[in-house]
């Protein structure tokens, strides 16, 4: 991916109907709710491994380990 520049964004950016303008926005706002999402699905995911140990770590299910 190329970087770019924030000056380079906000300048193609201001150059855009209202109407066009609206979009953007929405899909920023789509962008940083699919940021959030992420982050709580990585937080939960974390943060349910201390209670699973038990049950993914037992000497039935060795067994599972070596393939």
């Amino acid at each position: 991916m190329n970087a770019i520049s924030p000056k380079s964004l906000m300048d193609k950016i201001s150059s855009l109907s209202g109407e066009r303008l609206a979009e953007v926005e929405d899909f920023v706002d789509f962008i940083a709710s699919r940021e959030e999402t992420l982050g709580l699905t990585r937080a939960a995911a974390a943060g349910s491994g201390p209670a699973f140990a038990s049950v993914w770590n037992n000497p039935e299910d060795d067994i599972y380990n070596d393939r």
